[in-house]
């Protein structure tokens, strides 16, 4: 005979976490057990993510989602505290700083005027400008800089480990399993199967497994497209104390880098840099392309801070994005499967809106419906019925 559980949760990130923890800050008091397959974390995106927080969307519930979470980044240590630790999330509002050279100007202009339509905080900003900011960066070739002054980031493994600490805390289990299977019947969940050979019998199933929510969602007899593609990261000590802190800064090469602060009193400042490859194959790989450091970090990050020309402290891996053919969110139930919820495919920007994500879960258990964000655009059967999102400023 399977175990029952109100809610079961497939995946343990910050999105499965914070859908948990919102539940019981809502006042949930059903059974939750979260599936979580790798209780290291160690090839999990939230794990191994950037970290980057942003309000600079074109569309405008995702400007939504974003200030809502900013809300609950700014008080985390304190709202996710429990009697045995209080996380340090680092959480920096430092802006994001896209900037624009000739090829790029044109796009980022409509982009600005868009994001602005849709409610975020943006600043068009002349190069004295954002020279002020980044003294260090080059810039001959830049014409302006656009800022998202509430912007930032945060540390992500300790906003991993705050949210599950906290749903620890407030009773819900992780349960160390993989689901391998979901059960349903008359048109709506059951349950699932698991790894070890159980199985939990349940009315209401959150897909929150990140990179491989399309395999889940194949358990299920669904097609959702999302995919776990790879992408390097790396991280480059810099010379000495650095004078001052970058903001999440975006090149039009397609390069980003943040400040990485130094936390003890012998840690050196470092940066950590993205370069989103929108060629990479689709597929679970976690194979360290580090050939990649030399052919397009290295030189991008030169172009920019010829400072940094003599590094040679640099660390590189790889995590995955969830993506869509829209590069935008997955949320909601499914139409074809009662009790099924959607809570992925993110694209890269799971971890920013996530405080917002597990509200919607939370009210998608309790209600029945989304009362906070008006997600329709993203429900799980867009893609079949042709209805993709378009966001200009997903990056």
């Amino acid at each position: 005979m399977s175990e029952r559980a109100d809610v079961v949760i497939v995946g343990g990130g910050v999105v499965g976490s914070s859908a948990a923890w919102h539940l019981r800050q809502d006042g949930f008091t059903g059974r939750i057990v979260i599936v979580e397959r790798d209780h290291t974390y160690a090839r999990a995106s939230s794990w191994l993510a950037m970290g980057g927080i942003r309000q600079q969307f074109c569309t405008p519930v995702t400007v939504q989602m974003v200030q809502f979470s900013v809300r609950l980044w700014k008080v985390f240590d304190r709202e996710l505290g429990t009697a045995e630790a209080r996380p340090r999330a680092w959480f920096r509002q430092r802006g994001y700083l896209f900037l624009a050279n000739a090829a790029a100007a044109t796009a980022l202009m409509k982009r600005y005027e868009e994001e602005r339509r849709a409610g975020a905080v943006v600043q068009m900003l002349s190069v004295d400008e954002v020279r002020q900011i980044v003294p260090d960066v080059k810039l001959d070739d830049i014409l302006f800089g656009v800022l998202g002054p509430e912007d930032g980031y945060a540390d992500p493994r300790e906003v991993l480990f705050g949210f599950r600490r906290a749903v620890e805390a407030g009773g819900t289990e992780y349960r160390v399993d993989e689901v391998v299977g979901i059960d349903r019947a008359g048109g709506r969940v059951t349950g699932v199967k698991l790894a070890s050979g159980g199985a939990i019998s349940s009315a209401m199933v959150v897909n929150a497994a990140g990179a491989l929510a399309g395999r889940v969602a194949a358990m299920a007899g669904l097609r959702v497209p999302i995919e776990p593609v790879r992408q390097m990261m790396f991280r480059c000590v810099l010379p000495g104390r650095w004078p001052y802190r970058f903001p999440m800064l975006i090149d039009p090469d397609g390069v980003h880098w943040r400040h990485d602060d130094p936390v003890g009193p012998d840690d050196r400042d470092a940066i950590i840099l993205a370069f989103t490859n929108w060629k990479e194959q689709a597929g679970e790989n976690f194979e360290s392309d580090t050939a990649r450091w030399t052919r397009d970090f290295y030189p991008a990050m030169v172009r920019r801070l010829p400072a940094l020309k003599d590094v040679t402290d640099v660390t590189g891996w790889p995590g995955l994005y969830e993506m869509t053919p829209d590069h935008n969110p997955v949320l909601g139930p499914h139409p074809a499967l009662e009790g099924l919820i959607f809570a992925n495919g993110f694209s890269g920007h799971g971890l920013m809106m996530s405080p917002a994500t597990g509200k919607i879960v939370s009210e998608l258990v309790r209600l029945g419906r989304s009362t906070t964000f008006d997600i329709a655009i993203f429900a799980p059967d867009r893609f079949d019925r042709g209805a993709l999102v378009h966001d200009a400023a997903t990056i």
